[in-house]
């Protein structure tokens, strides 16, 4: 949506005047390193260009008035009574945001909200985490707090924990609120050290497939295979499973006594492993190993990790089967949702025709197919 048309639709909603602002939150796609954070390794998300936009305006009264583009429910709650109510839908996100930002002792008064976002819902491109920024860092310029970003991020993550109640990480909010354009975050999610590394993609594109596929096992199956390498690095008698290098795993693997934490455990040293070794051919251009390690990855979450299924299958193997393509993987928690892709700028239209065609011969389901670039976190943009 242009900026025009946003404002726009803001005056729409709620009115002319006063002095409106508009702020871009991108949405983030983990490029690799999944189902790692939990045992105290390494991620590498990135920021995109699809996202979330609000318009922002300060009111005089203690007043919160929230609508959007993509959904019917327009709320005006008091400032000062603020809670969670499933009725209430995206809106619990920005006033999590917001009783966070009160109980943290920040002046925050009555806003009118006007969101409007283009990524899918339920996909796994962390709209909650999109929407959580972009209100936090709108009343933090609009009210000049000048807290520091990764403030923001925690109170963001805390939102989601205590207000909305999903136990998230930190990744998406991090990645999201820290992105910067053409560059991927290389996080440890224990420490919160990071490093912008470059991802010069060249004439690659990233690619975004979504499933469509309800993801109805994806909470039940996290919370099991966070149990299962709870007790994995207790049979093995570390803390986290980051600690074991592949060699220490290959030698104490048989403390474990069973097939499956044999397995659930291997994919998430081998999977940090992966990470830093994507972490370092990329700092030396080497993309095409990168995509390599695309791949052997989705293999891992496949068979070791078990958290891919039927769809996310078919659109992984449809996009190695076709050319143009560097590397292809699911990413999020499984179960449905998406596989981010580096593809050839060249074959993206074939790429989309053709794996949508394969995906839809062997599943039934119609994919959807995003081409996006790598931009910077969220921010003022008007």
């Amino acid at each position: 949506m242009k900026k025009e048309d946003l404002f726009g639709a803001f005056t729409k909603a709620f009115g002319a005047g006063g002095d409106p602002r508009a702020y871009f939150s991108p949405g983030r796609v983990n490029l690799i390193g999944e189902h790692v954070d939990y045992n105290g390794g390494p991620v590498f998300p990135c920021a995109l260009t699809l996202g979330t936009w609000v318009v922002a305006r300060k009111r005089a009264d203690r007043v919160l008035r929230m609508a959007s583009g993509n959904f019917p429910l327009v709320k005006e709650i008091p400032l000062d009574n603020l809670k969670y109510l499933p009725a209430d839908d995206w809106t619990n996100y920005p006033k999590g945001v917001l009783s966070v930002m009160a109980g943290k002792g920040h002046r925050v008064g009555g806003m009118d909200l006007y969101f409007h976002g283009d990524l899918p819902n339920g996909a796994g491109l962390s709209s909650s985490a999109s929407i959580e920024l972009a209100t936090a860092v709108a009343a933090d310029d609009l009210f000049g707090l000048a807290v520091d970003r990764v403030s923001l991020v925690r109170y963001s993550q805390e939102a989601e924990n205590k207000f909305v109640g999903v136990n998230c990480g930190i990744m998406d909010q991090f990645a999201i609120g820290m992105g910067k354009k053409d560059h991927a975050v290389f996080l440890d999610c224990a420490t919160l050290q990071y490093e912008h590394v470059p991802l010069a993609l060249g004439t690659a594109k990233v690619v975004i497939a979504n499933t469509n596929k309800r993801r109805e096992l994806a909470d039940s199956k996290y919370n099991e295979r966070r149990g299962e390498c709870e007790e994995a690095a207790k049979l093995m008698k570390v803390k986290h499973l980051v600690e074991l290098s592949p060699a220490a795993f290959a030698k104490r693997k048989s403390q474990l006594g069973s097939e499956i934490l044999l397995k659930r455990a291997r994919h998430v040293v081998s999977e940090i492993d992966r990470t830093k070794r994507a972490v370092a051919v990329l700092k030396a251009g080497d993309l095409k190993a990168f995509g390599k390690l695309m791949n052997e990855s989705h293999e891992s979450l496949r068979d070791d990790y078990e958290v891919t299924g039927k769809e996310l299958d078919s659109l992984a193997a449809a996009a190695w089967a076709v050319g143009g393509v560097l590397g292809s993987r699911m990413t999020g928690a499984g179960f449905g949702g998406c596989t981010v892709s580096l593809v050839e700028e060249a074959a993206v239209e074939a790429f989309t025709r053709e794996v949508g065609e394969r995906y839809t011969a062997e599943t039934g389901l119609k994919a959807d197919f995003y081409v996006a670039g790598i931009g910077n976190g969220t921010g003022r943009r008007a």
